[in-house]
């Protein structure tokens, strides 16, 4: 399992009108035919987890390049053309509240495809820990509200999930695939990708974040009536500023790192996990209850008292898609470009659809790939 990616897309509004989505709905289905004929149903969902393909896609579907929505429409109407197809594939979850059917949805699949038990749980595991660490070991300011889940019939997945940044009316897409590597704390992604890189991201996926797991993990393992004693010692209220004690920290070429602390801890899942003894941070992360402000929490305590320090770096690297011609955000990446530009061209030209509707979507897709800049499009 790896997360392969991410990427941050402005917020828009409303919903996609009925005539669009059946328009997609109806060119989706001979794309995955064709790729799943052509290439195979787990290179289908490899090409679901790039960030880059699947802007492609939904761009080629017909949904706007950059909007966020090009997520929840783009998945969801991929479910959709699935669950009418036998293609060895299978799509669950979704938006709000349909992502909370995740696991009913992987257990009849399962069944369909013949999974054992272990199988099925270890899918539920994945979709429940995929999510988890997106919501909690990275902490970005953009908390999930879509979760989609699929798989083959010979036993991969991909996940592609989306947070939302009300603040600076963004959302950031991450991605992920069953192949590969099989921890989810430690840097389970190839790439991540973002419109907008922030300052300050607690990322506790980070290689150089392994101590500050560690010493979280084994703070629950201890006693966790010592880390309400540590936490609370570091409030606002309990302490005076360093300015007051060092005045040359006024100086501007001076900079003095910024602790954002939750205003709680769930002390009574801090009890619980006590209790279970987790052995790693991953079984941490796994126990309910223990959310963002809790590890966050964890995270400063371990830094602060301990001198164990989490990354606060943002780890996206690039904005959307391919880049732009310009070099802004970062030069076109032509080979990424040309493959997602080839397999679709491919897939349109052989669908069974009539000439106007393909040569719209082959419009579309030479207009996404041609490189333009956010502003010429």
């Amino acid at each position: 399992m790896k997360r392969s990616g991410t990427s941050s897309l402005p917020l828009h509004g409303g919903k996609a009108p009925p005539w669009l989505v059946g328009r997609m709905k109806k060119l989706a289905k001979p794309i995955i035919r064709i790729i799943v004929d052509d290439y195979g149903r787990d290179e289908f969902l490899r090409r679901l987890s790039d960030p880059y393909w699947f802007q492609s896609l939904g761009c080629v579907l017909g949904y706007d390049w950059h909007s966020s929505g090009l997520t929840t429409v783009t998945t969801g109407v991929l479910k959709e053309a699935i669950s009418s197809m036998d293609a060895g594939i299978s799509a669950a979850g979704g938006k709000g509240k349909i992502s909370l059917k995740t696991p009913d949805e992987i257990e009849n699949f399962s069944k369909k495809f013949g999974f054992s038990d272990d199988k099925t749980e270890s899918m539920k595991y994945a979709s429940k820990m995929s999510a988890k660490v997106d919501n909690t070991a990275i902490q970005a300011g953009a908390p999930l509200y879509h979760h989609a889940f699929f798989a083959s019939e010979d036993g991969e997945w991909a996940v592609i999930q989306q947070g939302m940044d009300t603040e600076n009316k963004v959302a950031r897409r991450f991605h992920w695939i069953s192949e590969g590597v099989d921890d989810f704390v430690e840097e389970p992604h190839e790439a991540i990708l973002a419109q907008m890189k922030k300052d300050r991201v607690l990322d506790l996926t980070a290689k150089t974040s392994e101590e500050c797991r560690k010493t979280s993990t084994d703070l629950i393992k201890d006693n966790p009536k010592e880390i309400k004693r540590d936490f609370q010692s570091l409030l606002p209220e309990k302490q005076k500023s360093l300015k007051e004690w060092m005045p040359e920290l006024k100086r501007a070429d001076r900079k003095i790192k910024i602790l954002n602390l939750p205003e709680r801890l769930n002390w009574n899942a801090l009890e619980r996990a006590h209790e279970l003894q987790p052995e790693n941070f991953e079984k941490l992360l796994n126990i309910r209850g223990i959310g963002p402000a809790t590890t966050r929490g964890l995270a400063l305590v371990s830094e602060i008292i301990h001198g164990d320090s989490a990354s606060w770096d943002d780890p996206a690297k690039y904005s959307y898609a391919f880049g732009g011609k310009d070099g802004v955000p970062y030069p076109v990446n032509r080979v990424a470009m040309d493959k997602a530009h080839r397999t679709l061209k491919s897939a349109i030209e052989e669908a069974e659809l009539g000439k106007e509707e393909k040569l719209n979507a082959i419009k579309r897709l030479e207009s996404f790939s041609s490189g333009k800049s956010k502003d010429e499009r």
